[in-house]
């Protein structure tokens, strides 16, 4: 049996007593350093004396509640419960209430829930079913018996006519009172005989089409062949299915590991890799071969998951770990639990978020590259009926016509440095260009609407959750100007107030804004929130966090110009973790513009320096006696011993310039 979930929470506070069902689990809490470790149905103290009221119903066990008096006194409730339970912290004013609100929260291991819920429906609907039988039964009853007093004159004592009806009901028919001379009274017994007709359709569909249903319907396996080399993921959410399908992109193995009886068997179905068990048991993880998986990503419930950190580590110890956490504060306890990478979906979708404002990719251009030069940044925004749509970088010609150099691009959703200049540009692509003043107003002249400058934007972040204290410390590290809406105010909150509140809006300086970052959780009120910003500011660019997947089209259709899903989000970075691809989860986004002596490059026309190749540099401009030379045919002027060369890049890209350079040199 795994080691309770979240232990690593009262690890970390040090003060609560750990109540277990067995010598061999007290045992693993005690080698965490935990004190005050006893049997359950056993009442502690904390190590500073404070009362833990334990409830511990079974042999079974789950963290239930930790709660900290607001003067410093420490109660903890500890429910030795199942899984799937989420923490739900309050302060408790009575041992007495301590007790009674763990007991309500000791829910039934998963499956026992599950049979408990097959049973109460079926015996739901049988109940239904024999209550409208008996009671048609009793009332056909009393109205043949009636009806045989009233109609035809030959009374029938009460169990002759159920006699009668029963035998209506079963299609025996005997009919030793027919015929009947009355029409009333016919027409009772057709309806007695329709009611028997019904009945047995009725328990068609009640008792045999469930049982054949579940009788034919294939059920997932609890155990796989033996593989290795494969990724093994606990439990099934949007985010999941996002994981799994760039995972079947990848061309890699997986095997996912599902509580729940039907939703393995739905998944089972639909062709997924998939096994029915619990995934805190180290024999189901045993039995997904764990001892040979490249890694494990478990992603259900906060506290099962530290459940299912700490069993993959006793099966497997060696195993790459991958949890994420609906709680951001969650992480830290999962790593202590003994996860490798604890990610908080909220988080990530924040820095995704502001990672998509031009001045969280360019915050060191301005500064770095207007020192004695005429070098200028814009963005050309590709509109779904713009003139860039659908073309290539190379059909676009920007260089050839306008003389502009492109330094990066917003591509999907994440800022590149490396376009590749034959594929079609898609639309919500953003183009980060540079060129002098001259060569700019001339792409304006001619894609004026799509053009946009670069300058200090300010910026609202609308919500401070996980996800906008994220967004806000991303922003805050380029040094953006931000400004925070919340509901709540606080000391990080700049102006408190509802983001659909128009007035609100306007004391966060809405019509100078360049920018607003919607991080609410709630899509209707996120969705709503752009129509307001969209009509208060027409030309402000509108970021948006999505919950679900099936609310982003009615955003865009709001006037959002970005949005992204936070399962499409979660889904990608855990591919880039589980898969190590240091590319995509650590990409260098802020470009640096510098100037490097060219001696080394003597020679060699400024064409081949910079191809159009995919690099993570671009060459700007060439300095030659007090002149910047940025002129389209200038690609096809060789290096001079004295010139300087201005290059755009990110760090990773200057230096690969700077190790061109240095090559050269040596050669």
């Amino acid at each position: 049996m795994p080691l309770p979930a979240l232990v690593a929470v009262i690890a970390h506070q040090g003060r609560a007593a750990i109540l277990t069902g067995d010598s061999s689990t007290r045992r693993g809490i005690t080698g965490l350093g935990l004190r005050g470790v006893g049997h359950r149905s056993e009442r502690k103290s904390c190590k500073r004396g404070h009362p833990a009221c334990i409830c511990a119903p079974g042999a079974s066990f789950r963290l239930a509640q930790m709660a900290t008096r607001a003067d410093g006194r420490c109660t903890t409730t500890l429910c030795l419960g199942a899984p799937r339970h989420r923490l739900r912290p309050t302060v408790p004013q009575s041992p007495w209430a301590l007790f009674r609100f763990g007991r309500g929260l000791c829910p039934l291991p998963p499956s026992s829930r599950r049979l408990l819920g097959a049973m109460t429906s079926l015996t739901r609907r049988t109940a239904y079913y024999l209550l409208v039988l008996a009671a048609a039964t009793v009332g056909l009853t009393g109205a043949y018996s009636l009806g045989m007093s009233v109609w035809e004159g030959r009374p029938r004592p009460w169990y002759q006519a159920l006699e009668v009806v029963v035998q209506t009901f079963t299609t025996t028919g005997y009919g030793e009172d027919a015929p009947w001379s009355s029409p009333q009274m016919n027409m009772l017994v057709v309806v007695i005989q329709l009611a028997g007709i019904g009945f047995i359709l009725s328990a068609v569909d009640v008792f045999v089409v469930p049982w054949l249903r579940e009788a034919l319907r294939p059920t997932a396996p609890k155990g796989l062949p033996d593989r290795s080399g494969h990724v093994i993921v606990c439990g099934y959410t949007p985010r999941v299915e996002v994981f799994i399908d760039e995972m079947i992109e990848r061309g890699e193995e997986y095997v996912l590991i599902e509580p729940n009886v039907e939703q393995a068997a739905s998944l089972y179905e639909r062709d997924y890799e998939v096994m029915e068990g619990d995934p805190t048991s180290t024999a189901v993880l045993e039995r997904a071969s764990v001892g040979a998986a490249k890694a494990l990503v478990a992603d259900v419930a906060d506290d099962e998951n530290a459940s299912i950190v700490l069993a993959a580590r006793e099966a497997s110890p060696e195993r790459r770990i991958i949890t994420l956490a609906e709680d951001a504060s969650a992480t830290r306890y999962h790593r202590a639990a003994g996860a490798d990478v604890a990610l908080s979906p909220r988080q990530l979708l924040g820095r995704s978020l502001a990672a998509q404002v031009p001045v969280a990719a360019a915050a060191n251009v301005e500064e770095q590259a207007t020192a004695g030069t005429e070098i200028d940044f814009a963005e050309l925004i590709v509109t779904r009926h713009g003139p860039s749509h659908d073309h290539s970088l190379r059909a676009l010609r920007l260089s050839e016509r306008f003389g502009v150099r492109v330094i990066g691009a917003w591509l999907d959703g994440t800022f590149e440095t490396s376009v590749d200049a034959d594929t079609p540009l898609e639309a919500g692509t953003r183009l980060f260009l540079a060129g002098t003043p001259d060569q700019l107003d001339a792409l304006r002249s001619e894609m004026a609407p799509y053009v946009r400058a670069f300058t200090p934007q300010s910026i609202i972040l609308a919500g401070h959750g996980d996800s906008g204290q994220a967004a806000r410390d991303s922003l805050r590290a380029v040094h953006a100007d931000v400004t925070v809406l919340d509901l709540e105010d606080g000391a990080e909150v700049d102006v408190a107030g509802d983001v659909r509140d128009p007035d609100a809006l306007r004391a966060c300086g809405i019509e100078d804004a360049s920018a607003l970052i919607i991080a609410v959780d709630d899509d209707s009120v996120a969705t709503f929130a752009t129509l307001i910003a969209r009509d208060l500011n027409p030309e402000l660019q509108i970021l948006v966090r999505a919950h679900d997947e099936t609310a982003v089209q009615n955003l865009y259709r709001a006037g959002a110009d970005f949005v992204q899903a936070l399962p499409t989000v979660c889904g990608r970075m855990l591919a880039a973790t589980a898969f190590e691809d240091e590319d995509h989860r650590s990409r260098d986004r802020h470009i640096n513009v510098v100037r490097l002596p060219a001696s080394p490059l003597a020679g060699e026309p400024l064409r081949e320096v910079d191809p159009d190749a995919q690099t993570n540099y671009t060459v700007l401009a060439v300095y030659r006696e007090g002149d910047f030379l940025t002129d389209p045919d200038d690609a096809l002027v060789a290096f001079e011993a004295d010139d300087e060369v201005l290059v755009a890049g990110t760090e990773d890209g200057i230096r690969q310039f700077r190790a061109r350079l240095e090559d050269r040199q040596s050669a």
